[in-house]
């Protein structure tokens, strides 16, 4: 498969003149824009005139920088999982398990808080069999697992922290995390809530961590106000 052309058409472009900037935004325009009708409408019920209109662009501008639907669609996935991944390039030998957990902890919840359709978007995607990410899933998805189940049995090994499955540990972390994106109106209607605010979901951090950190036999660290999702990186797996 051809690589997201979210990356061709943006990254390639020199953004500090007034054509590349605008060729940027655009793209992010559009990206932001797939991601909500992607996790509303699905990807066969999605549009590219109803993502054009939600965009503020013509649709002709879609098709110049991202070809068709399925160009769109495998580059909004590869977005959403350059975020996702991004944080778990923290869990080196050295680093500390307890600030690594809380690091990583408090970045998935910020990304269920501030980017809820793209959690829907890729659990929609594995629902339907997950045919656009089978590769990535299998190879560069697999090999990054390993690689930190590698890091985490090296704490354990080390009474760093307690024994756990460290496959089952991170699986365990991402479903907690992405569940208050992808059942926010589950959680909303038994809580009470129309809208569940920065305050909820700092609580809601706050608890999935002490659930975490006792998995792990580690200590509770002061909690501070959480911060957006790192930036991506080009180091992370794409899914192309």
């Amino acid at each position: 498969m051809a690589k997201a052309m979210a990356r061709t058409a943006a990254d390639t472009t020199d953004t500090t003149s007034p054509q590349g900037r605008i060729r940027r935004e655009n793209v992010e325009r559009i990206l932001k824009a797939a991601e909500r009708i992607f996790a509303e409408a699905g990807f066969a019920g999605a549009t590219m005139a109803d993502i054009a209109e939600r965009a503020g662009l013509p649709k002709a501008n879609l098709h110049y920088y991202f070809g068709t639907k399925e160009d769109l669609y495998r580059a909004v996935l590869d977005n959403i999982l350059r975020m996702w991944l991004a944080p778990i390039a923290s869990f080196t030998p050295d680093a500390d398990p307890a600030e690594t957990l809380t690091a990583y902890v408090t970045a998935k919840m910020e990304a269920s808080r501030t980017r809820p359709h793209a959690s829907k978007v890729f659990a929609n995607e594995i629902l339907h069999g997950g045919t656009q990410v089978e590769r990535f899933l299998a190879d560069d998805l697999k090999a990054l697992v390993d690689a930190k189940a590698a890091v985490i049995d090296g704490w354990v090994a080390a009474g760093r922290m307690a024994p756990v499955d460290a496959r089952q540990f991170l699986f365990m972390i991402w479903a907690v995390t992405q569940h208050y994106a992808d059942f926010d109106v589950q959680i909303r209607k038994v809580l009470g809530r129309r809208t569940l605010t920065r305050q909820d979901f700092a609580a809601m951090t706050v608890e999935v961590l002490r659930m975490v950190l006792r998995a792990a036999g580690l200590p509770e660290p002061k909690v501070s106000e959480p911060q957006p999702a790192e930036t991506p990186t080009d180091s992370v797996p794409s899914i192309s």
